[in-house]
């Protein structure tokens, strides 16, 4: 793939419409970026799927509707031509201002639909249907469930689908969803409609393929930008905490980094990446204290999903206003691709959740042509006699800079393979009988798990068992004929507007002020009069608790913590262990690493090399014994859940397995009873898992089902027993015959 070339130069611009070219030259632009130029004449063809990767603000959306438009210009008509399905309704808000002014200039009608939208614009669609429609997965399931009838006039022009943000939907229930909803879509039309994905860059396209396209992954044209020649300037810093224990609200580690931040973000428009909501309220609060200690605006804001949605949107209209310095705490929520304007600076607290996560975080920062910052930052404790054994070796520090050399090295998460999905499995199936009014057993399988389904990897037998779990649950009921229909539990479900999610929407309190709300808590987090906190950045002191209305009356207040809320954590990959290993058993250290973390680093090493982890991944903690697989958490639980079924407690210590109580010899005894033996079953093991029902409607599996779900999204058995077998090898290797 060739580096961006002038618009005039592009090899395919002069297939795109007379009015299209007219305005790009009116943006000003002088390129097109390699994608959007390779994307003209796969798009304009229509006859194939596309899958574009390219970083965060690399023109992905141009690349899709500039030949997409090209192509409407030309055939437009009645209908629905092009749904566009992005996982955000403010990123749907964002793209519609981007589209509408390309469109206006085309004469293309285009429509957004999502929670926010005023009914009596849908009607309007829903009257004459046409142009571009920009949707949510929610909405598009409110759509099937109550205008089933319509959905074949609706679309019934339809000559794309493109989904936005590709790499946020692989692997989730919402992504099964959707998948399942466009091959409903095209069963309604009765034709194959050319999907289009946009998405960062992935480890392994050709697997984002085949979930773009199940079952045709090999069919999908794959479309990776190959530019990378952006100037990127990173530090990792590391602060201390010389007293752990203290009572005072934050540590010297976070007063640390929040000193730093303060100094260096100030007058930019920044985003900095927490992790945990818990970490996002500790450091904005951290930061507003320092605005206010120096007698300046306070720049610093908490964003993240338990804010009210007017919070949100607050901080998002900052963030895009050049003329308000604006630095936004954050989780995830910022880390799509709603247009928050130019990023002056990233900063990371703490190991990343992954290296697509951080590449994602990345992408953020460096637009118009300036240098990409990042600055990553690692709090730890000393070190002393006391401190305990994977304290000593900073396998935070280790897993953020493994993760930022992977980055550096271009490689990132691929995809994992299709899960079963079974619980959205039972909300599709109940959304296709509300849509026809009722469904035969055999055409639903047809429809929902047939080829090109995400559910194609759901057995006959299976959905049998799903049948005849729902019916025996109320759920669904069979008429004479066969006919499925809603039962007693099914039809109040599916007529509840919190159905239209495939995922679950946990009861939560409102937090208010002065009328006003600030955003929600989890009903299990013990609130209370009298209670100091820290919220939407700022310290509160609760003065009522309603319980029957779930709501919560704050009232500003000096002091206080935040709130437990929820991590943005993810699977550490078997990569990023494998490169932590090996920076442990290495002797260089990055430039990017300050004074702090080079020393760090190296006191890790020399721990590391006392306990001699470099000729044997076991050591003894105490009572316990550790064992270092280096390998992913997959293979890490898998391996925790065998040595508990045979009655060794085990329990995952960050990227150790914890044998407790148990020496060295039988957990040498333990590893190679794993390692000589064939696999086990991984049913067996996940009977004896508690917890197995986490989905929105896993309450309504038989328990063999659960098991069937579970196996398919944590189980590896095949990865654990290898995993043994090399652990094996280097114990016996170091141990005297």
């Amino acid at each position: 793939m060739s580096s961006p070339a002038s618009a005039s130069e592009a090899v395919n611009f002069g297939l795109l419409h007379p009015k299209v070219r007219r305005w790009v030259w009116q943006q000003g632009w002088s390129e097109l970026r390699d994608v959007q130029d390779a994307a003209i004449p796969a798009i304009l063809s229509g006859d194939t799927d596309v899958l574009i990767g390219a970083a965060t603000a690399a023109g992905k959306t141009e690349a899709a509707f500039l030949p997409i438009c090209s192509k409407l210009a030309d055939h437009s008509g009645p209908g629905i031509q092009a749904l566009y399905v992005g996982p955000l309704k403010a990123l749907i808000n964002d793209q519609f201002r981007r589209t509408e002014e390309l469109c206006e200039a085309l004469e293309i009608r285009t429509h957004r639909w999502h929670g926010d939208v005023a009914g009596t614009r849908k009607q309007a669609l829903l009257r004459d249907p046409s142009g571009i429609l920009l949707i949510t997965p929610e909405s598009l399931e409110a759509m099937f469930v109550l205008r089933g009838t319509q959905i074949a006039r609706l679309f019934a022009a339809l000559q794309y689908v493109v989904v936005d943000e590709l790499h946020s939907f692989l692997g989730t229930e919402r992504g099964a969803q959707l998948l399942s909803q466009l091959h409903r879509l095209e069963i309604a039309i009765k034709r194959r409609v050319p999907r289009i994905g946009l998405s960062a860059t992935l480890g392994d396209m050709s697997l984002a393929a085949d979930q773009l396209r199940p079952d045709h992954g090999d069919r999908v044209t794959i479309l990776e930008s190959a530019a990378s020649g952006q100037e990127l300037r990173l530090q990792l810093r590391s602060y201390v905490d010389e007293r752990p224990d203290t009572d005072e609200d934050a540590s010297m580690a976070v007063r640390g980094i929040a000193d730093h931040l303060f100094a260096n973000l100030r007058g930019r428009t920044n985003l900095v990446f927490a992790n945990a909501r818990s970490r996002v309220e500790l450091y904005a609060a951290e930061l507003a204290d320092r605005s206010l200690a120096n007698g300046v605006p306070n720049e610093f804001h908490a964003h993240h999903g338990n804010l009210a949605k007017e919070l949100r949107e607050d901080v998002e209209a900052m963030l895009r206003d050049p003329t308000k310095p604006t630095t936004a705490v954050c989780t995830t929520t910022l880390e799509m691709g709603i247009d928050i304007g130019a990023i002056a600076q990233v900063a990371q607290i703490g190991p990343p959740p992954s290296v697509a996560s951080l590449r994602q975080r990345l992408g953020r920062s460096g637009r118009r042509d300036e240098p990409a910052i990042l600055r990553a930052y690692c709090a730890t404790v000393a070190i002393d006699a006391e401190t305990p054994l994977l304290d000593r070796l900073q396998l935070p520090l280790v897993q953020t800079i493994a993760s930022i050399d992977l980055l550096l090295g271009r490689w990132c998460e691929p995809p994992e393979p299709s899960r079963l999905h079974l619980s959205t499995l039972i909300q599709q199936l109940l959304s296709l009988i509300a849509q026809h009014g009722g469904a035969k057993p055999a055409e639903a399988f047809r429809v929902l798990c047939g080829r090109g389904s995400p559910f194609s990897n759901v057995t006959t037998t299976q959905f049998a068992e799903l049948l005849r779990t729902l019916g025996a649950k109320d759920v669904l009921t069979q008429a004479g004929d066969g006919t499925l229909l809603l039962s007693g539990r099914g039809e109040p479900a599916v007529n509840h507007y919190t159905f239209y999610a495939a995922f679950q929407t946990p009861e939560e309190y409102r937090i208010v002020h002065s009328g006003r709300q600030l955003g929600t808590m989890p009903i299990d987090f013990p609130l209370y009069e009298g209670l100091l906190l820290v919220f939407a950045g700022q310290r509160w002191r609760v003065v009522a608790v309603h319980e029957e209305d779930r709501v919560v009356q704050l009232t500003p207040s000096p002091g206080g913590k935040p709130p437990g809320l929820g991590e943005s954590s993810g699977q550490v990959h078997e990569e990023v262990r494998a490169r932590m290993r090996t920076l442990l058993e290495g002797d260089l250290s990055p430039a990017y690493l300050d004074q702090q973390s080079r020393a760090l680093l190296e006191q890790a090493r020399r721990e590391y090399a006392t306990l001699e982890l470099d000729k044997c991944p076991v050591v003894a903690d105490g009572s316990d014994t550790l064992l270092f697989p280096w390998t992913g958490d997959r293979r890490l639980h898998t391996l925790a859940a065998i040595f508990n079924a045979s009655q060794m407690d085990t329990a995952v210590d960050d990227a150790a397995l914890r044998l407790v109580g148990t020496s060295r010899e039988a957990a040498l005894t333990a590893v190679t009873t794993v390692a000589e033996r064939p696999a086990p079953d991984p049913h067996a093991l996940a009977r004896k898992v508690e917890g197995k029902a986490t989905e929105k409607f896993d309450s309504w599996l038989s328990d063999e089902l659960l098991c069937d779900q579970y196996v398919s999204a944590h189980i590896d058995c095949v990865g654990a027993v290898e995993s043994a077998t090399r652990l094996k090898q280097a114990m016996t290797a170091t141990d005297p015959p």
